[in-house]
């Protein structure tokens, strides 16, 4: 899946978006983050978010950060991360309730 994000209203702008489903044994190597940098400059965008639901290998990494355009990698746990914090794609499960001892019900006062 791929998107992009227009910041203004001219479209000046730009932030690429590639989200992947990898399988669980399957790490995103140089060469995928190098073909999204590509793809980058071909939607002409100065930058991107890379999202993966597995990892990234220390490679991919190293390349995000000295390409010139600013990449931003997000595993699969930042994303659940991500998703907890925005309330996106997730539903509460249970709540649960702590309770403690009323001093003030027991003083007598």
């Amino acid at each position: 899946m791929e998107g992009l994000i227009r910041q203004d209203p001219l479209g000046l702008d730009v932030v690429y978006i590639q989200a992947k489903r990898y399988a669980a044994d399957r790490m995103v190597r140089r060469p995928d983050v190098q073909a999204f940098a590509g793809a980058l400059q071909g939607a002409q965008a100065s930058r991107g978010i890379f999202i993966a639901t597995t990892g990234f290998s220390p490679d991919a990494i190293d390349f995000a950060e000295k390409v010139p355009s600013r990449i931003v990698l997000i595993d699969g746990r930042r994303l659940g991360e991500l998703m907890i914090v925005y309330d996106c794609g997730v539903q509460e499960a249970q709540t649960v309730t702590i309770k403690k001892i009323d001093e003030d019900f027991f003083s007598g006062e």
